[in-house]
This record gives structure tokens, sequence and C-alpha cells, in this order.
């Protein structure tokens, strides 16, 4: 799904960027070497509620080339206060407890003098100083119970007691199939224009293994407590859970930590909106930590609760995102499908194609822990950065612009097996996140380094990137600055491990379960509509469709993932982590032409073996894939093939993480044990 109108205005871009670089390299002076910026418990983050509504006319697009770069520190998340250790007033167990609400707020992301952002976040519920975007890192141990009321405050005053609904600061296309408060729940609607009513919101905690009850299904999402909620609009979505009964507008999640320490983060997930309400700002890390981490002397300290002033930081998480915005400040999100493809209509009910969705979208500006292009000061010394690509559809290649190395030593499920691995750049897919040791002791004080990005600014297709569809040098291309500073006694300098603890490898003798990625298309003008999962004897599948993907519990599966795309997905299973098995080049076309032909014949006989379509032998995983993972990058004209155990029972969903697929029907429920016979979908009977 490449888009030439992206293309073009980028190629334009870069030769204004020269221009504009010619004009200014010779009236800026160096950069000044800066302490590292602390973490303290007052982010720059003014906490005031905007209750405008939106207008019809929108300010003009923020030239990107025209935003400084690295001017302002970045901002190193604090830790989130909990309330402590509590019972639930004796209906649970002991569990350390957080109250983290979502609000709306403004924000300084750009550079100081340009306009604040909009943005909503998490936070403690009591603390107004403590939202931002990304939100406050949750810090727990493994096997500490965590309970957490999530609390839906995108209203006008959350402190008062006849709150009224804010909507959303983001175009919400009601013809997807999405939470639907008017004419659902959890259906499709009809409706061509931009849903302005309260906005539903469920949280999910990407990569942990936890109960089905507390997982974050898309369906379960609840609006907030407003005291001006239409009637008639569903307050809850269809499969809404609560662990116990809380307030209105909120839920109550528990969160065992049953698993090896390891760089999570959470974030919205409500059915049709996600790519909205992440791009708002819902997101934010969750570290999980234990013994066998604690031995291997890595560099620290993280930010903790209670740190003083001036603290230096050797542990730092780095969420990327890619964003956009107004000239008055305000995100920029398409609001019509003509951005994409310049195709004006028509639009459903009268075809198939969604008036607002857009099948990709790529920001032009660069975002790092909240901040547009930031700095960060860095002694010489060895740092440990946990990344995490938070974008909706871009893919990055980090890389140094100078030679320094990345030691990975863990990725989305925790540390990687047997010894760290040296790369000179770092592959990352929405979702995915990568644990890494950089040495900076080589470099003097005054020196400075650029974080880039050589990923595309279109849809990735794999290695290698075409020349022509890098990101843009001068926007997108870089992602932040790095500052020599002097060296300090501070935290533990910490020491990159020679080995690591070893992983066992999971085996089965089941047979492999295939699965299909899909694109539809609108014929007449051959443009995507939508992005669907399916497997090879079904074909494509909505997300309405039967269960099919149903394991026992303590089964151990392989899945082979038959791309039939052009475009790569990172494909992301709940619950589960899992082992990357191998790749095999397949003939695509050949493939699809047996499976249509199969699927028009009635399906007689077994469905098409993909691998009776190969087109050279299996791939071993990259050597970054090595450990645990919970999302996988299915590159196209390849059979991707994982293996996972399924031990807890329940409803979850596998989905590929770019968000704006996710949103339109690029999602499956999957269930782990005994189906149960009143569990339905709208396609089966006309009801759930």
């Amino acid at each position: 799904m490449i888009t030439k109108r992206a293309n073009d205005v980028r190629w334009v871009q870069i030769v204004a960027t020269i221009v504009l670089f010619l004009g200014l390299a010779g009236c800026q002076g160096p950069a000044t070497p800066s302490q590292p910026p602390v973490a303290t418990s007052e982010p720059s983050v003014v906490p005031t509620v905007v209750a405008t509504a939106p207008t019809s006319e929108a300010p003009g697009r923020l030239d990107p080339v025209t935003i400084p770069k690295f001017v302002e520190p970045l901002v190193i998340p604090p830790v989130m206060p909990s309330e402590g250790v509590s019972d639930w007033q004796g209906q649970g167990e002991l569990a350390t407890e957080y109250h983290i609400a979502v609000r709306q707020f403004e924000q300084q992301i750009l550079p100081s003098g340009l306009p604040p952002t909009t943005v909503w976040g998490y936070g403690r519920e009591s603390d107004p100083s403590s939202f931002h975007s990304p939100a406050f890192t949750i810090e727990a141990r493994r096997d500490e119970l965590v309970r957490i009321l999530w609390l839906n405050q995108l209203v006008d005053d959350p402190s008062s007691a006849n709150p009224l609904f804010l909507p959303h600061l983001l175009p919400v296309d009601q013809t997807l199939h999405w939470a639907n408060p008017v004419s659902g729940p959890d259906r499709e609607g009809t409706d061509q224009a931009h849903y302005l009513g309260p906005v539903p919101i469920v949280s999910h905690l990407h990569g942990a293994h936890v109960p089905a009850t507390s997982d974050g299904f898309p369906e379960a999402w609840y609006l907030p407590a407003a005291v001006d909620i239409p009637a008639g609009y569903a307050t809850q979505g269809t499969r809404y859970q609560s662990v116990h009964p809380g307030p209105p507008g909120a839920a109550v999640y528990e969160y065992t930590n049953d698993q090896r320490a390891t760089t999570l983060w959470y974030h919205d997930h409500t059915m049709g909106m996600t790519r909205l309400n992440v791009y708002a700002g819902l997101a934010g890390f969750y570290l999980l930590r234990d013994e066998v981490e604690d031995g291997l002397d890595l560099p620290g300290p993280a930010p903790r609760l209670g740190d003083a002033p001036g603290t230096h930081y050797y542990e730092i998480p780095l969420a990327i995102q890619d964003r956009s915005f107004h000239e008055d400040g305000s995100l920029f999100y398409p609001d019509s499908r003509t951005f994409f493809d310049e195709y004006a209509g028509p639009y459903i009910p009268d075809t198939t194609v969604p008036p607002t969705w857009n099948p990709e979208f790529f920001g032009d500006s660069i975002m790092v822990n909240g901040r547009t292009w930031p700095y960060l000061g860095v002694e010489p010394r060895l740092y440990r950065f946990r990344f995490l690509n938070g974008s909706n559809s871009r893919f990055l290649i980090l890389k140094f612009d100078r030679p320094v190395t990345f030691h990975q030593i863990g990725s989305d499920g925790g540390l990687l097996p047997d010894a760290p691995v040296e790369l000179d750049q770092l592959l990352m897919a929405p979702a995915e996140r990568a644990d890494v040791l950089v040495d900076f002791s080589v470099f003097q004080p005054g020196d400075q380094i650029v974080l880039l990005n050589l990923g595309p600014d279109s849809p990735f297709g794999g290695l290698p990137v075409d020349p022509a569809e890098v990101a843009n040098p001068a926007t997108t291309g870089q992602v932040m600055q790095f500052r020599i500073v002097d060296l300090t006694d501070q935290g533990n300098p910490g020491a990159l491990p020679s080995t690591l603890p070893a992983i066992d490898r999971l085996q089965t003798s089941l047979p492999d379960r295939d699965l299909t990625l899909n694109e539809l298309v609108y014929l007449p003008e051959d443009i995507p509509v939508e992005a669907e999962l399916g497997t090879a004897a079904d074909g494509a599948l909505s997300f309405d469709h039967a269960i099919t993907e149903n394991p026992m519990v303590g089964d151990t599966e392989i899945w082979r993932i038959i791309n039939l795309t052009e475009d790569a997905h990172p494909i992301h299973l709940h619950l589960v982590q899992f082992q990357v098995v191998d790749r095999t080049p397949f003939d695509r076309e050949a493939f699809q032409a047996a499976q249509e032909a199969y699927l028009d014949g009635g399906k007689i006989g077994p469905a098409p073996d993909p691998a009776d379509f190969a087109t050279g032998d299996p791939i071993p995983p990259n050597s970054w894939e090595g450990g645990w993972k919970d999302t996988v990058i299915a590159n196209p004209d390849q059979l991707t093939r994982i293996i996972a155990r399924f031990d807890l029972e329940g409803l979850y969903v596998w989905h590929c993480h770019i968000l704006e697929h996710e949103d339109n029907e690029m999602m499956r429920a999957y269930y782990v044990g005994p189906i149960p016979e009143d569990l339905h979908f709208y396609d089966e009977e006309g009801m759930h």
C-alpha cells in the first residue's frame, strides 16, 4: 500500500530542506553540551483540559523542516506512583494497586516557542502533575500481583460531580467495524460523518501473560462517567469485563507478572479506534524485573520513586513515534480518504471504501518520549536503552551517524539467549522492543552523535530498503541527538555481559496451523479497502467470522503465517510469548491461484499446502530474534513460522500491529480451550 502522494511530498521537502540548511548553517553555532536531563515528578506538561469542539476549518499543516532539531532535552519518564498494597476492600488478594486515569491536557511536544499540543495520556488519578504522553513507567517484579483501576476521564473536569464528555481529538470513521456506542455496540456503521460523541477506551498490557479478563479485549471498552451521555448510547462494549466491581467509567484489571523480566508497554486497544487513541497519546512503558536480570551487573539506575533532583540515569526507555502537526500545535491526522490516494468517493454505503480511514499513515516528524527530535547528554560510559517502536505504521531502521555498536541483550519477551548480539543497526516493526547496551566511552566531551532512521517513509517490504523509499534525511530520517558530557562517578557503571541465560526451545508434534494475511481491494478503482487475516482452508476472514484458531490449554502449536500481500506485517499474539522458527520464500501468486481454485471448487479435498510452493530453503531467525517474542515481522513472499504454548483458557486476539490495519479487520479472535456455546460473533447468527 504505497502512496505516491506521500513520496512526492517527501522529495519536495528534501529540496526545501537543502535550501533551508544552506541558508541557516552559517548562523548556527555548535550545540552546547548539557548534563543528562532528569526525571521529575513534574515533567514539562500543563494538565489543562481543553474542551473545544472540532472546528470545520483546520489550521494549516506545520512544515517539519521548520521545526528546530535537537534543541530540547529528552524527557525521561518517571515511575508511576502506586496506591500501595490493597486487597480491594476485602474482595481480592493483596496486590500493588494503581489508580490510573486517562485525561486530556496540553503538553509541550514541539520545541519551546512553538505552540503546545493537546494530547491524551495516562496518569495517577489523584495527581494532575503525573499526566504525560507517553505515560510514567509502571515498574513491577516477577510474580508481583499488580491491580490497576483504569479510569476513563475524557471529560471536561474530572473533579466535577457533573462532568461533560470530551469528543475525540481526531476524526473517527464510523463506517469501520468499531466500538460504535451509537448503533452497535461493536458493529459497522454507515454514517460518513465523523463521530463526535463520548470516547471509549480499554487498556492492553502488550506482551503480558495475563488472564483473558484483564487482557483488554477490543470489545471490552467503556465510556467515561459523564452526565451528558446521549440517550440510547451503549456505555460498555459487548465483552466488557472487570475483575472486581469498579466505579462507573472504569475497569479493574489484575496482572500476575508470572513471566521473565522484560520490556512491556501499555496502550489503548479499543475496537476500530486503536490507531486514533494511541496516536492521541495513550501509551506507556511497563518494566518487569527479576533476580536473573538483577545479577547481570547492567548499567543503571533507571528512574525510581523518590529520586533526588539531579539524579543521573543510565537505563533509559526510548519510545519512538511519528506524528504530524498543525501550525497551532495540534495533532494532524487525515480526515479523509483523499489524503491517502486522492480517491474522492463514492464511499460506504455505496461502495466498500471507508470515507475517512487511511490504509497506513506516516507522520512527518519524529517524537521520542513525547518530544520532537530531542537531545540527551550522555557520559563517555555504558548505557542501557530500552527502545520501543510506538508508531502506527512506520518500521524503523535505527543506526548511529558515527561508528557505534548496538549490543542487544533483550527483545519483546526478555533477555536473548546465550550472549548479546552485536548490531550496527536495529530493525524494529511497530510494537517491537529492543533492549540494548551502547558504549560511548570512545568519545570526548563535546562530541555529538545523531541516531538516524534508515527505514522507509512508506510501507516496509523487507530488507534491503529501496533507496528511493528511505526516510527523509532532514526530518523522519533523524531521531535524536546524543551529546557527550563530562564523566561523573554517579550510578552503576555496569558491564557488557559475556553470556546470557539459555532458553528452552519449544517443540510440538501437532501439525502446523496455516494462516493467511490478505488485502481486500475495491475492484473498480483497484484500491485497498481493508486488510484481513484468514486461513489457507477458508481464505480471508473478517473479525466477526467464527473462531478458527482454537488451541487447547497446554497445546504447543506452530503457526505458519502466509503473507499474501505486498508489504510486511508485524503480527502480534496476545497472551503468549513465542519463538520464531524460520521463514521460507514461496511463490505467492501460484499459491493464491491454487487457493482460489480450492475455495471456488467447494473446498473438496485438502487445502493447498504452502510448502508445495516454496522457492527456497527455510531461513533461520535473525540473530536478534533468537529469544522470546510477541510480535514478528511477516515479510511478503515468505512463510513465517512461530511456535507458542497456550496455557491459559480464554478469549484473546491476534492481529497486525500496523494500527490502521488492526482497526479495519486485520484482527481475529482466538480461544484457548473448549469454545463456550454462548460465544458468538455477528457473522454467525447476527449477534454476539
